[in-house]
C-alpha cells in the first residue's frame, strides 16, 4: 500500500489549531456545481473536530433538489447528523445541475433529511442562528452566489428577533469571509468576471452596497484559489481510511482523477478560522463595488474621496501559498473524529 502523499506533523498542527477559542462559524455555500464546496465543508468539520471552530449551521444559496440531502449526508458522515441545514427558496436564485449531488441517494451515506422541502429556509435559519448568538461572535463564510446574504440583509424583524437583517448582521457578525470576485491578474486576464458574482450579480451588489460598515469583509478573489491546486495524488492516496469516501467520490465525479482542482472556497474557510496565522496577506482597507457586468472593483480608502475601510482582499506570497495549501490538504483529508480509531 502506498504511503499517503501529504507528509506533515499532524500532532503539531492539531495542537496549533486548537490553541485559540473556537470561532462560531456559519457556512453559506452553493454546493451544486464545483466540488470545492464539498472539500471546504470537509474542512469545516475537521476544524470543528479539532476545537478550532463551532459549526453552527450550513445554508445553501443555489437551487437543486438534492442540496439539502447531500449536505445532510456529508454532515452525518462527519458525525454531525443534527447540524441545521437551510436551503434557498428565492425563485430568482440560480438553478444548477450537479455531477455529484446524486451521492445523497447512495445507501453508503445514510442521513435523514431527504428533500429540500424538509429543510429550513436559509434566511430564516440564518436569522435564528444570529439571534441566538452572542454579540459580535459569528463569522460568516460565503462561498457561492450571495442570494442568502442579500436576502438576509433585506429581511424584516420576525419571531427570532425584532431587528432587521442588516441590524442583526451589525450586532452579531464579527467577519464575513467571502469567496467572490477577482482583485489581481486571474485566469489570464486583468478583467476576470468571477462565477460567484456573475451568477447572481444583483445579490452581490446588494451585499457590496448594503453590508454594514462596522462589519469587515475579507474577499478571496479567483486569483487565490487558482494558485492553490488541490493535488490529485492526495485524492488518490489520502482518503483510504474509509471506503467508499464521500469527499473522494464527489471529487472524482466532478473533476476526475487527473485534475488538481483549485481551492477557491477552502481559502475563505482557512482565513475565517485562522485570520492571524499568516496563511494569507491582506490588502490595504478600502471598498469593493460590483459593476453591472459582474466585475469587482476595489478602491483603497482615501482614494478619490472614498472613506470606507470595510473591505480587504486576500493576498498571497509563494511562501504563504505553500503553507496554505499544506493546511488546506491536511484539514480536508483528516479522518472525521468518529473515524479516528477505525
Amino acid at each position: 500500500m502506498k504511503a499517503p502523499f501529504l507528509a506533515f506533523c499532524a500532532f503539531a498542527l492539531a495542537a496549533s489549531f486548537a490553541a485559540a477559542a473556537p470561532v462560531r462559524l456559519v457556512f453559506d455555500t452553493d454546493i451544486t456545481g464545483d466540488v470545492d464546496d464539498v472539500l471546504a465543508l470537509a474542512m469545516c468539520h475537521t476544524l470543528a473536530d479539532q476545537g478550532a471552530c463551532e459549526l453552527l449551521g450550513v445554508t445553501v444559496s443555489k437551487d437543486n433538489p438534492l442540496t439539502a440531502s447531500f449536505v445532510d449526508a456529508q454532515n452525518t458522515w462527519y458525525g454531525r447528523p443534527d447540524l441545521p441545514v437551510g436551503v434557498v427558496r428565492d425563485p430568482a436564485a440560480q438553478k444548477r445541475e450537479s455531477r455529484y449531488l446524486s451521492l445523497a441517494d447512495s445507501p453508503d451515506y445514510p442521513h435523514d433529511l431527504r428533500s429540500n422541502g424538509a429543510a429550513r429556509e436559509a434566511v430564516d435559519l440564518l436569522r435564528e442562528l444570529l439571534a441566538r448568538a452572542e454579540d459580535g461572535a459569528v463569522v460568516l463564510v460565503s462561498v457561492g452566489i450571495a442570494s442568502n446574504l442579500a436576502n438576509l440583509l433585506q429581511s424584516p424583524g420576525d419571531a427570532h428577533s425584532p431587528l432587521t437583517g442588516a441590524e442583526l448582521v451589525r450586532k452579531k457578525v464579527k467577519l464575513l469571509s467571502i469567496m467572490a470576485g477577482a482583485f489581481a491578474f486571474a485566469n489570464g486576464t486583468n478583467y476576470h468576471l468571477e462565477a460567484n458574482v456573475i451568477n447572481g450579480i444583483g445579490y452581490m451588489q446588494t451585499v457590496a452596497n448594503e453590508w454594514p460598515e462596522e462589519v469587515p469583509i475579507v474577499w478571496s478573489g479567483y486569483e487565490i484559489g487558482e494558485n492553490l491546486p488541490f493535488p490529485r495524488r492526495s485524492v488518490a492516496e489520502d482518503f483510504g481510511y474509509r471506503t467508499p469516501h464521500l469527499v473522494r467520490e464527489a471529487y472524482l465525479l466532478h473533476s476526475g482523477p487527473e485534475h488538481d482542482r483549485p481551492c477557491w472556497d477552502q481559502s475563505s474557510v482557512l482565513h475565517a478560522v485562522f485570520p492571524d496565522r499568516g496563511y494569507f496577506g491582506l490588502s490595504a482597507p478600502g471598498r469593493v463595488s460590483v459593476d453591472d457586468d459582474g466585475f469587482t472593483r476595489f478602491t483603497p480608502q482615501g482614494r478619490g474621496g472614498q472613506k470606507s475601510g470595510r473591505d480587504r482582499f486576500l493576498t498571497m506570497t509563494p511562501e504563504q501559498q505553500a503553507r496554505a495549501l499544506e493546511a488546506i490538504v491536511h484539514l480536508t483529508v483528516r479522518p472525521p473524529r468518529a473515524s479516528a480509531s477505525e
